[in-house]
């Protein structure tokens, strides 16, 4: 007798399948269809879990926010150690969701207008998170920076980058890429004794 799969069971495996399927062929390439012959159930059943495409789309984004934003709401600590918390956070995402990072980052404007207006207010959310960090460093005199807005960025592109290349199992885990990042932020790269460039 086959095992029945239970609804958060199947839900989860239908999120896996549509992500592999929008990487190979295309978010708007992939149909229904396909997918739930992928998945190996009819297309009703499909629909019983999500009524759309964009829903499962919709779902993988606020998985992905959610988690992140739960973390870095609950940060404690000084400010280095809450930003190196949000950094390893971000690369921790490849360990958590290797399947689903691509498409959380690459597909985000084939959300409905109304559900990238929601998802576009969580991301802001956590961009005001990081920049309170950086500013709190500055005032406790942790972080020497001019632009707080800027450092805010390059954090995030180093950190979110990590999708084309991190490979989990590799030579460092996302803990430690994420370290790395952080030193190399910290101290920078000039050797000591160089001329500054500002």
């Amino acid at each position: 007798m086959a095992q029945r799969t239970d609804g958060a069971t199947r839900r989860a495996q239908i999120i896996d399948v549509a992500a592999g399927l929008f990487r190979e062929r295309g978010y708007h390439e992939t149909s229904l269809e396909t997918l739930a012959a992928a998945v190996g159930i009819r297309k009703a059943s499909l629909y019983y879990h999500f009524p759309s495409k964009d829903a499962i789309l919709l779902e993988i984004h606020e998985e992905m926010i959610e988690h992140l934003l739960g973390r870095a709401r609950q940060r404690t600590g000084s400010p280095t150690e809450r930003l190196r918390g949000v950094m390893r956070d971000l690369v921790e995402l490849m360990e958590l969701f290797p399947g689903r990072l691509q498409i959380f980052f690459e597909h985000y404007r084939e959300l409905p207008s109304a559900q990238r207006v929601a998802s576009t207010a969580k991301r802001d959310e956590y961009h005001a998170i990081l920049v309170g960090i950086l500013r709190d460093g500055v005032a406790a005199g942790e972080f020497a920076v001019d632009d707080v807005e800027l450092t805010a960025l390059s954090i995030l592109g180093s950190c979110n980058w990590t999708y084309q290349w991190f490979r989990p199992g590799g030579r460092l885990s996302a803990a430690e890429v994420a370290d790395g990042f952080l030193r190399v932020l910290l101290g920078g790269i000039a050797a000591s004794g160089q001329p500054s460039t500002s």
